[in-house]
């Protein structure tokens, strides 16, 4: 696949000589435009990836197929992302892949729902907007592929109301939500002993709420906040980069004891 010419159809990521990034989805006969001329896409069409093109007015683009937090970072969205730096210590910490069968409320733009269904899980996803749901199907398609929805099951419904048990059971539960603490007493309806639920909350309010309501039939609970720091490396000038991504969300993940074995939840 690394060999792989580009084709009418694909996405491909265009840099600039700033490292300016550009989403673009190759079509016969089209054209990327910006401040600096055009670029037919026919002068990519059929060449590799790394490949420079030059635009109408000089200027020189990077051509590179776009890795998964490329995507994330530049894809349509409806809704606010979970961006990369929370992306992969939530597959990490809700332990997603092959095989598992996932189910997630509040899909926003899809960013989660891709980066799980790449890790290979099945997900069933709840979301109260309409609009929120085709997008996330969008973009899932987007870069993934077709064979990908049937591995993804999006319901226009209300997690807070409650979970089709008759969708169950799951081995993981993945919420993206303003109240999670809502979600939990239909969790434990439908997520197996040792299944593992993880919330992604903006506010530590309601990181501590989501784990009051983990109580009694949870263990293992904790609350983590990732920082993503990074470094100016330039000959033996080495030193922190003045800026950093700090606050996103709190990641809050418990694991699930099974209905049947209550016990005191003591935080570690």
């Amino acid at each position: 696949m690394s060999d792989r010419v580009f084709a009418i159809g694909d996405r491909v990521l265009l840099l600039d000589v700033k490292r300016r990034r550009y989403l673009v989805e190759l079509r016969e006969g089209g054209e990327f435009h910006s401040h600096a001329g055009f670029v037919p896409h026919a002068e990519i069409i059929g060449r590799s990836e790394g490949v420079t093109v030059e635009s109408t007015k000089a200027a020189e683009y990077t051509v590179l197929r776009p890795t998964l937090e490329d995507f994330v970072l530049e894809m349509p969205r409806g809704a606010q992302v979970i961006y990369p730096k929370d992306l992969a210590p939530i597959l990490m910490l809700a332990d997603i892949g092959p095989g598992m069968r996932v189910f997630e409320s509040g899909l926003g733009s899809g960013a989660l729902s891709t980066a799980m269904l790449r890790a290979g899980a099945e997900i069933v996803g709840y979301e109260v907007r309409e609009d929120f749901a085709n997008r996330a199907r969008t973009n899932v398609r987007s870069f993934l592929g077709e064979a990908a929805l049937d591995r993804y099951h999006v319901n226009i419904a209300d997690s807070y109301a409650d979970i089709d048990a008759e969708l169950g059971p799951f081995d993981r539960i993945v919420l993206d939500l303003p109240e999670p603490w809502q979600v939990v007493p239909h969790a434990e309806r439908v997520l197996r002993p040792g299944g593992i639920l993880l919330a992604y909350t903006p506010s530590i309010m309601q990181a501590s709420q989501t784990r009051e309501a983990l109580r009694g039939r949870w263990i293992e609970n904790r609350t983590i906040e990732v920082l993503h720091r990074g470094w100016h490396v330039e000959g033996q000038a080495v030193r922190p980069d003045h800026r950093m991504v700090a606050h996103t969300g709190f990641l809050t993940v418990a694991r699930f004891l099974g209905r049947s074995n209550e016990r005191i939840a003591r935080d570690g």
